[in-house]
């Protein structure tokens, strides 16, 4: 069955992997799940319903919701349409949700409850397209439902129609708008194609270990193209999706769904490791000493050239200890996919170690989005890397290090901005990524920086701040850094403490506090972080040593604006926010 366009999973879907648990979504603690037909049937009401209230191929439609089955029912239901998806962050400020709703000119939005749509309530009136046309996934007294379009699809089945509209939509129409998160200025919406995101699905699907009756627990956002790419993969090979409520129960829905797939971010690795060291502290004598044993042990893994008595040693620490560490992930993982930003390699060691293999991938929303990924295949993997550029995909390295690709997965262009598309690709049809990045002999790339975060000190010395950083935030007891220094005489940083880390080291050594604040300003606290940023400086010659750094209190979050959705450092907001904190390190 050829698969050209986003809804011809569908049949597929329906023909190779009928199943009661096609879609699940986690409602008040409890899973409410859809089966294949019952996904095929609301997508195609919803459609019908659409239709009736005069959407038509390329109108632009929004979605601002959190993860949920109803979200792939309204996706799909306008691609079979031809309308164009606009799929938003639920985490952004009014000013974007204002701006990107009249800049994408959206006929229509779909919110998935209150708290998203008192986001945009103050709003709606300065949206002249939009018209009022507001529907909520939740009913919510006084706005339009999706029930309500589902029950006039049901009312007026327009299945022929829908024939035509469907056969009238070519793989190089576009399918979807993402306006990138950014870091600075206006957010840019990114056109992709249906041929841009099927090219990417089908370039991964070899890469994906299966097993009958696969599940996935998905958390990452929908509207970032990473997640909603590998939705589509999960679709394709007829693996069940379970939507976890939110990111607080994580642990306890992978408990109890004990899914084989996972995609994620680096950062949610992290927490779980640090949350696993926690319980090792809290170890007495001898359980305490077996727990530390195995986790150095975890610390030394490498994928090949190990001594049989390492191997012998890590037999004995996975039985012992690691077995139970996987165990508290589900215990059933055959690949976590992680993507978003560069995975520390002792993170990608420790989980390899409890036999739960990670595959680091890279990409961009304007490519669709992955250029490159591990994978299980010779020279695949390597520590450190994100793998061999995925079949069908160009990339080559730039004269100034930039990371340059060319291929099926880049976009069709910027929505309404051909000034900063051209600036993007150029006319070789090679798409400037604004990363540096490096191929290792094998063929893995690796990436080592962002080309606009590069800066030069007051002696004109280049420093790649991300490089630091990541070294950095090895340490258990550092949550997040930023390393700053532009035209000054040294690199210094603002350093986030790991709080929960700390606290338990605080109370190790009857270090007594009420505030963050005060905790962070105790001189066995500060001593402590002397040792840390001295051991760390050691990896780096002297222009790139953290001569000086202040402590934060407070951990950064996208609700406080440190970071994007993607949890990245919005460096400029930060450097604005701490622009006081930031000029006393040069004084």
């Amino acid at each position: 069955m050829e698969i050209t366009r986003l809804f011809d999973l569908l049949p597929h879907y329906a023909t190779y992997f009928p199943k009661d648990d096609a879609l699940a979504g986690k409602e008040n603690g409890v899973w409410v799940t859809y089966s294949t037909k019952q996904y095929i049937d609301k997508v195609n009401y919803i459609s019908y319903g659409l239709m009736q209230l005069g959407v038509k191929k390329g109108d632009r439609i929004a979605s601002i919701s959190n993860n949920r089955p109803e979200w792939n029912f309204l996706d799909m239901a306008l691609h079979q349409l031809g309308a164009i998806h606009v799929s938003i962050y639920p985490t952004i400020s009014e000013s974007d949700y204002e701006y990107i709703l009249n800049h994408a000119e959206v006929k229509m939005v779909f919110v998935s409850g209150w708290d998203l749509l008192r986001k945009i309530q103050n709003i709606i009136d300065r949206i002249p397209a939009l018209e009022g046309q507001v529907y909520t996934f939740r009913n919510l007294r006084g706005y339009k439902h999706l029930n309500e379009v589902i029950e006039l699809g049901i009312a007026n089945p327009s299945p022929q129609y829908l024939e035509e509209i469907k056969d009238s939509i070519t793989p190089d129409d576009v399918v979807t708008l993402i306006y990138t998160s950014g870091t600075t200025g206006n957010p840019k919406g990114a056109m992709l194609t249906h041929a841009n995101i099927l090219n990417n699905v089908k370039a991964v699907l070899p890469i994906i270990p299966i097993r009958d009756n696969s599940r996935c627990l998905s958390y990452l956002p929908l509207c970032h193209v990473y997640e909603r790419m590998m939705i589509y993969a999960w679709q394709y090979l007829g693996i069940s999706i379970y939507y976890t409520e939110n990111i607080a129960t994580i642990a306890d829905d992978l408990k109890e769904i004990r899914p084989d797939i996972f995609t994620t971010v680096p950062r949610l690795l992290e927490k779980f490791y640090d949350r696993i060291i926690a319980v090792g502290h809290k170890q007495k004598g001898v359980k305490k000493r077996i727990f530390f044993w195995a986790n150095k042990i975890a610390q030394d893994f490498e994928l090949e050239g190990k001594s049989w008595i390492y191997r012998k040693k890590l037999k004995i620490a996975r039985k012992l200890v690691l077995s139970k560490w996987k165990n508290a992930l589900g215990g059933n993982f055959s690949v976590i996919v992680s993507g978003g930003a560069s995975i520390q390699p002792r993170i990608s060691r420790i989980f390899w170690a409890m036999d739960v293999p990670v595959l680091e991938g890279y990409g961009l929303t304007e490519t669709s989005p992955v250029i490159a990924v591990s994978n299980f295949f010779p020279d695949g993997l390597k520590i450190g890397t994100v793998g061999p550029p995925l079949p069908g995909i160009e990339v080559k390295i730039g004269e100034d290090g930039e990371v340059l690709t060319r291929g099926h997965c880049v976009m069709k262009g910027y929505f309404k901005s051909p000034e900063l598309t051209a600036e993007a690709i150029d006319e070789e049809g090679w798409f400037h990524t604004g990363d540096i990045g490096e191929f290792e002999p094998e063929g893995q790339l690796r990436i080592t920086g962002r080309k606009k975060e590069m800066f030069k000190t007051a002696f004109g010395k280049y420093v790649v701040p991300t490089i630091i950083e990541n070294k950095f935030a090895e340490e258990s007891i550092i949550d997040a850094i930023m390393v700053v220094g532009e035209n000054q005489p040294y690199a210094a940083a603002l350093i986030v403490p790991e709080f929960n880390d700390l606290r338990n080291w605080c109370n190790n050594k009857g270090i007594t506090y009420t505030t963050n604040e005060e905790m962070i300003q105790h001189q066995e606290v500060l001593k402590q972080f002397k040792k840390v940023v001295d051991r760390c400086n050691k990896n780096f010659g002297d222009t790139e040593q953290v001569k000086r750094y202040k402590l934060i209190g407070y951990s950064w979050s996208v609700d406080t604006g440190e970071l994007t959705p993607t949890l990245k450092l919005r460096r400029k907001f930060i450097m604005k926010k701490h622009k006081e904190l930031i000029d006393s390190l040069f004084k």
